[in-house]
Formats: C-alpha cells, sequence, structure tokens
C-alpha cells in the first residue's frame, strides 16, 4: 500500500477517487477564495501522480501545466509565433526554426520532450512544421504566446508517463521519423528514436537490440517490427521467463532471442 498525501493507492488502484483541489489563484494550503474549487476524477489524478513520482506537490503542479477549459487563442499572436520561427524562403518552419524554438523553450533538441510536440502538432515529418501543423497542434494546446508555450512543458512531459498516450507517441515516431516516400525506417534512425524512446521507458534489453541490429539485420525496420517491440518490452520479462516461442512475434524479434540466449545472456527456458 503506497499512500501520497491524502490518497491511497495498491497496485495502482485508488481507494478514495476524488481530490478536492484549490483552483488556480487560491491559498493552496487552505483552499479558500470563496467557493472555487476543482474535483479530480480517479484518471487525471492517478496520472498526475505517476507523472510526478508520487510527489503530492508535484501533482499539483503538473494539474494546473494541463490546458483546463482552453480559451480561444489569439489568431494574431499564433501567426506571430509561427513567423518568428518560419524559414525565410520557404512557408514552413524547418530545422533553423525549430533550433530557434527550442532556444526559447529553453529545451534540448534532442528532448524526447519535443517528439510530444510533434505529436501534438500532428506533424508528418521531423523537423518540420507546416503552418498548419504549427497553429493547429497550438490551439489544441490552448496555446498562443512563448510564455505558455514554455507552461505546457511539463504538463507534455508528463503525457510520457500515460501507457496510452505513450502507445500513440511510439507508434506516430515511426512515420514522423521516416524518410518521405519510404515504407521502412532507417535502421540508424529506429536505432536512435528506440534509445530515445526505450530511455523513457527503462526497458533493459534496449542496448542488446540494438547490437543485436547491427549485427545481424543491417536493414530498415517495418512498420510491424516498430510496433509489436512495444508490446513485446511490455509483457516479456526481462529474463524473458514468459517468452513464447510459439507466439506471433515478427521473426526479428525471434530471432533477436535466439541472440540472447547464443551469446549467453540468458539461458533457454525448459
Amino acid at each position: 500500500m503506497q499512500t501520497v498525501g491524502s490518497w491511497s493507492c495498491s497496485s495502482g488502484v485508488f481507494w478514495r477517487c476524488y481530490y478536492r483541489l484549490p483552483s488556480p489563484g487560491t491559498d493552496s494550503t487552505s483552499g479558500e477564495l470563496g467557493t472555487s474549487h476543482t474535483w479530480w476524477d480517479e484518471k487525471v489524478a492517478l496520472q498526475a501522480l505517476k507523472a510526478s513520482d508520487w510527489h503530492l506537490e508535484g501533482a499539483f503542479d503538473i494539474f494546473y501545466s494541463q490546458p483546463q477549459v482552453k480559451a480561444i487563442p489569439d489568431s494574431r499572436h499564433l501567426e506571430e509565433l509561427y513567423n518568428r520561427y518560419k524559414d525565410p524562403y520557404v512557408d514552413m518552419i524547418l530545422a533553423d526554426g525549430i533550433s530557434l524554438l527550442c532556444n526559447d523553450l529553453q529545451v534540448d533538441p534532442g528532448d524526447i520532450v519535443m517528439l510530444v510536440v510533434s505529436w501534438h502538432m500532428k506533424a508528418a515529418t521531423m523537423c518540420e512544421f507546416s503552418r498548419q501543423e504549427f497553429v493547429g497542434g497550438l490551439q489544441s494546446l490552448g496555446v498562443d504566446s512563448l510564455e505558455k508555450f514554455h507552461e505546457r512543458i511539463q504538463f507534455m512531459r508528463s503525457e510520457l508517463k500515460d501507457e496510452q498516450k505513450f502507445r500513440e507517441i511510439y507508434n506516430f515516431a515511426f512515420g514522423w521519423a521516416k524518410e518521405k516516400g519510404q515504407k521502412s525506417l532507417a535502421l540508424d534512425t529506429s536505432i536512435g528514436m528506440w534509445q530515445l524512446l526505450f530511455a523513457e521507458k527503462q526497458w533493459p534489453l534496449v542496448d542488446h537490440w540494438c547490437q543485436f541490429l547491427q549485427a545481424r539485420h543491417n536493414k530498415a525496420i517495418p512498420r510491424d517490427t516498430w510496433s509489436q517491440l512495444l508490446e513485446f518490452a511490455r509483457t516479456v520479462d526481462s529474463t524473458l521467463s514468459n517468452y513464447d516461442a510459439e507466439g506471433a512475434w515478427p521473426y526479428l524479434i525471434d530471432e533477436f532471442v535466439e541472440y540472447l540466449i547464443e551469446n549467453g545472456i540468458f539461458q533457454k527456458s525448459s
């Protein structure tokens, strides 16, 4: 049983399903300012607490950084933001503009949160934002200023802790990172993306997987292998104790298991 503030949870199930929080602008200790309060339901509270590693104050911060009742962003401000980053010769935001955006947001360009930003913008290609993608993404986030954009970064980072959103972001990354017109994802790009994504999920076999691909595969990665690897990492124990050789895994994952056994990393199950 784990207890956090007034929350009690066992195996991820909250026994108390609602927590009364002061609305922004109230005294966070007394919650008093008229009768304005916010009620969290179980799903929202669980996500915020997980994202803050079960620290209640951190959960407050994440909650208040989320888009609440979204004000309609000012279209003029959205255009000003877009024009700040737009390429001078093409009606797109390209690598230089994204580098400037990262600098303004005080985020490293290689930070995984920029993948989450691209997911919100439904970007078709890495290192590019069309006008529609950029403006539409900011509208969906309720953002029309750099200050508001910066405030959303913590919320977007917390979304990686949500299993369903992580799955969506993971699957989005395949199409986003591959070259235009290609059906598969280049191996070096795949490895870089897996190292980024599985560092977040802390899959202990990711380095072995990448070494296996470089030693035995050395080809582009198809979408089926990309999507099934997340399921493998999620459901198969890191010692392979529950791996089913008769399961419907892509051949590359089955070969990976054989590689681990051949190299003495794990012993074959009896």
